[in-house]
């Protein structure tokens, strides 16, 4: 069909929400905009889907998250009569129609005779994750748009391990979602039918404690912080989401008593008011904190992101004045100290890992180097994270001590599997308390990591490119720096290129190598003085992104670098 003939069968649904019916009205005096809602069902990928809130095949709305739940229900089906028995563990964030779609869900599957567990209220989604693990579900469903505007909502998928379903078995479950041709004529379960039935269950408190009671294993010195923990001054904002609640309990059960909230920003607002974007990778997301930090002279700034698996933060520096540091920045200093601390008490395995992405800092590969730790990195999404963990609790192989991704994703303990900051929230309290038993700030922690190891320098640009037209200007792109791969970046000469859609390692005299990783649409160019640049498309925005990455004998030589790659990339783009 065309989308007029998709938009026109919306119309004519009897069973139209009065808000969406509303909504299809207005779409009628923009037909540019119809066609965006309607061209395309909204993408089914391997984490999920994301989009913006409103009527039409390519937006977020009861009939879509019908749509996808009735696939993950067939999947189920097919699956055998244990597997439905396990059933689905749910939770959801503090955007609009997140309570909504976390109940549509239910009802969806309880059509299907399939329990789900939903969460009494907003829950993180490394709580989700854990849940999961809990409860021996089969599965669970995250409502969340993470740290994307308020317009938006999305839907998570995880597998029975508690982290993103691998991508055998996502491409299982888009097969089955894309069957399911007509959201409009999904079937559910009335909730009250479905609760009578004990289809659905509601949980909350028992889970809460089951969670932080792991969460307490995260300190590795609780010495330190029984010394500090009255000391140190931390200012957290939860940017309105969801982190508040678990963030300030597992803070106090951890012994640091001087933290503060930021009080606008602990409320949970849909509309994000106090921020463009509740996203703690953007300087603006800590004007707040900022404000209060001040005020109150903070050792450390905490930002969790609305559902609270990515944390940002911003440390004190010499003038008082405070800077926000990047993901790879938090994930270096973390892995520092995770592995001296161990290193001091004695507690540090033989066979001891870390886990990263294919794009995040080497500054972290020289670390663990330092500590006879093995780094392994693994493609972008921490769904390979969490496989690598699980393989490693199967065979015994390694023993899990962090893993990280670039964009502000930590993980330290595998009872959850997926980033959890109420976790890197304890830890790097714990982090910053070490420094300043010191007399030392956090930034000063990480300028005797650079003096020790060099001073890395990376940046990440996002390009974001909506709608039709953007989707095919991303894919023009890729296509063409795969068909006219660069030769050098700033003058500086490329010697390898990583294809990992292709597996290929080329090298500059031709020899090519095959690389070992599922296929995943990143190319990765090394250049010769050791610096690096990556391309992916975004699988959660619509947005391409250009990882620039480089290490110098000082930080002024390492921004000029930087500076100089950024200028090469927007030159070749243009």
């Amino acid at each position: 069909m065309s989308w007029e003939q998709v938009y026109e069968q919306w119309m004519n649904e009897e069973n139209i929400p009065e808000n969406l019916k509303k909504e299809l009205q207005d779409l009628k005096e923009d037909p540019e905009k119809c066609e965006d809602a309607f061209y395309a069902p909204l993408e089914f990928g391997t984490a999920g889907m994301r989009g913006i809130l409103g009527a039409g095949i390519n937006r977020m709305n009861i009939f879509t998250i019908r749509q996808a739940t009735e696939g993950l229900a067939r999947f189920m089906d097919a699956e055998g009569a244990e597997t439905k028995r396990r059933g689905v563990a749910i939770a959801y964030d503090s955007r609009h129609m997140s309570p909504e779609f976390a109940m549509e869900a239910a009802k969806t599957l309880a059509q299907h005779g399939i329990p789900a567990f939903v969460f009494e209220s907003l829950r993180p989604t490394p709580e989700l994750s854990f849940a999961v693990r809990y409860l021996n579900a089969f599965s669970g469903i995250m409502i969340t748009a993470s740290h994307n505007p308020a317009a938006y909502n999305g839907y998570k998928v995880y597998g029975a391990d508690g982290g993103q379903m691998p991508p055998a078995d996502a491409d299982a479950l888009t097969k089955y979602v894309r069957e399911v041709e007509n959201p409009l004529k999904v079937e559910v379960l009335s909730e009250d039918q479905a609760k009578q039935s004990d289809l659905i269950t509601i949980i909350g408190e028992e889970v809460d404690t089951a969670y932080l009671k792991e969460v307490k294993t995260v300190t590795i010195n609780q010495e330190l912080i029984n010394d500090m923990g009255k000391e140190l001054k931390l200012v957290y904002t939860p940017l309105h989401g969801t982190g508040k609640m678990l963030g300030e309990k597992a803070l106090k059960q951890a012994g640091f008593e001087k933290f503060v909230l930021v009080p606008e920003q602990a409320i949970a607002d849909p509309d994000f008011t106090t921020v463009k974007s509740p996203n703690p990778e953007e300087h603006s997301a800590f004007e707040y904190a900022i404000r209060l930090g001040e005020k109150e002279d903070a050792d450390l700034l905490i930002a969790t992101d609305p559902d609270a698996d990515r944390l940002g933060a911003a440390v004190r520096l010499p003038n008082g004045s405070y800077q926000v540091l990047t993901g790879n920045q938090l994930g270096s200093i973390m892995i520092q100290y995770i592995l001296e601390a161990h290193k001091q008490a004695g507690t540090l395995p033989e066979n001891a890992v870390v886990l990263k992405s294919i794009v995040s800092s080497e500054l972290a590969t020289a670390i663990t180097a330092k500590y006879n730790t093995k780094m392994v990195d693994v493609l972008t999404g921490f769904k390979f994270i969490a496989e690598k963990i699980e393989q490693y609790e199967e065979d015994h192989s390694q023993s899990f001590m962090f893993g990280f991704e670039e964009s502000y994703g930590y993980l330290v303990k595998s009872f959850v599997r997926d980033k959890d900051a109420i976790q890197a929230l304890v830890l790097l309290a714990e982090v910053a308390a070490f420094y300043k038993k010191q007399g030392k700030t956090l930034y000063d922690g990480l300028q005797d990591i650079f003096e020790e190891y060099g001073y890395f320098e990376e940046k990440t640009i996002s390009v974001t490119l909506s709608g039709i037209e953007g989707s095919e200007k991303i894919k023009a792109l890729m296509k063409k720096f795969r068909e006219e791969a660069p030769t050098s970046f700033a003058n500086i000469k490329v010697t390898q290129t990583e294809d990992f859609k292709e597996l290929t390692r080329t090298f500059t005299d031709g020899k090519v190598e095959a690389l070992s990783t599922p296929p995943s649409d990143v190319l990765k160019y090394f250049l010769e003085e050791g610096s690096w640049i990556a391309i992916r498309p975004s699988g959660t925005e619509p947005k391409i992104k250009f990882y620039l990455a480089t290490k110098a004998a000082s930080q002024t030589e390492a921004d000029q670098k930087i500076k100089n790659f950024e200028q090469a990339v927007n030159a070749l783009t243009e």
